[in-house]
């Protein structure tokens, strides 16, 4: 056989080889008694990010905590106090935000001096709070500028990245696997005088995601998807194994409602939590309490302890 037949019959060999070890993992499953039930669940989890989350990160089940933006009329340093007075155990930092009183010219974000980022690494070791999220950002399309954003989120640690940024979807793939770091898209309000503005709708962000890298998902704004007047429950559904991460919220009302501690608003937490769980999600928690701005450390505790509490009505 000439060089060319002998090349054809080594890609075939391939070929047979792996598609005999695809049978054996069938025959595997269906021995354990998954069948195809359990091959659905396996493929619709997400893939596993190299920066789990330290399981004593939980409570009541998730990793919750919250987004500094909570916090935004303060300090990064007061958001970590702040998470960790709260009861948190993760947080979710945003780009922009003040450094700390004695810095309070230093901003923070992926364009942070490795001084300033080990600096916040030892308040967050001071106070025992994970740093697990980064958004939401602006992904740019070009790679060298994308790159940072993700140089970042490894020198941090962090799971996942928050974005809207749609446009950058080839380079955010490409960087989500060369990193191993999730990304998450958000969805802010329905905006009646932007009708081009989509992320709102959680089919529209699965159109976004569905054929991409498992570790390209939704960042699942609930208190957006309410004042939507959708329903998180049935949207959280819709995202089934693509839900990377959440901005957990309780409004008051449907539609342009504001904050409530958990359990005391129109969103059905409950639900939303069990519906979570149902789809083995093991991503962060955000509340992203936008109410009550300079004293919400109290309803953000709320908030924590109902989660808790959820919990262990569980068991």
């Amino acid at each position: 056989m000439d060089l060319r037949v002998n090349r054809r019959w080594a890609g075939w060999r391939q070929q047979l080889d792996g598609l005999r070890t695809n049978i054996m993992t069938l025959k595997r499953f269906f021995t354990l008694g998954l069948g195809l039930a359990g091959l659905a669940l396996v493929a619709a989890l997400p893939a596993p990010a190299e920066n789990k989350i330290p399981e004593d990160c939980k409570a009541g089940g998730f990793f919750i905590g919250c987004q500094a933006y909570t916090f935004n009329r303060f300090t990064v340093f007061e958001a970590i106090e702040k998470t960790a007075a709260a009861g948190g155990r993760v947080i979710e930092f945003f780009p922009g935000q003040k450094l700390s009183k004695e810095e309070p010219t230093v901003s923070w974000d992926h364009n942070a001096s490795p001084e300033t980022v080990q600096k916040v690494k030892d308040k967050l070791a001071k106070h025992h709070v994970h740093a697990a999220n980064y958004g939401v950002v602006g992904i740019p399309k070009d790679e060298a500028q994308a790159r940072k954003i993700f140089e970042f989120a490894k020198a941090m640690g962090l799971r996942a990245i928050t974005t809207e940024s749609v446009d950058a979807i080839d380079t955010i793939e490409k960087l989500v696997k060369e990193f191993d770091i999730m990304v998450g898209f958000h969805d802010h309000p329905r905006q009646a005088r932007n009708p081009n503005y989509k992320m709102w709708d959680p089919e529209y962000i699965l159109s976004v995601v569905k054929d991409r890298d498992h570790r390209i998902g939704s960042c699942a704004d609930t208190g957006h998807w309410v004042r939507s007047n959708l329903k998180p429950v049935d949207c959280l559904r819709i995202l089934k194994g693509r839900i990377i991460s959440s901005h957990l919220k309780d409004l008051d009302k449907m539609g342009d409602g504001h904050d409530m501690p958990f359990g005391t608003g129109v969103s059905d937490v409950p639900a939303i939590l069990d519906e979570l769980k149902a789809q083995g999600f093991t991503g962060n928690i955000s509340i992203e309490y936008e109410y009550n701005w300079d004293n919400s450390v109290t309803d953000v505790a709320q908030c924590i302890g109902f989660v808790r509490g959820y919990g262990a009505g569980k068991k």
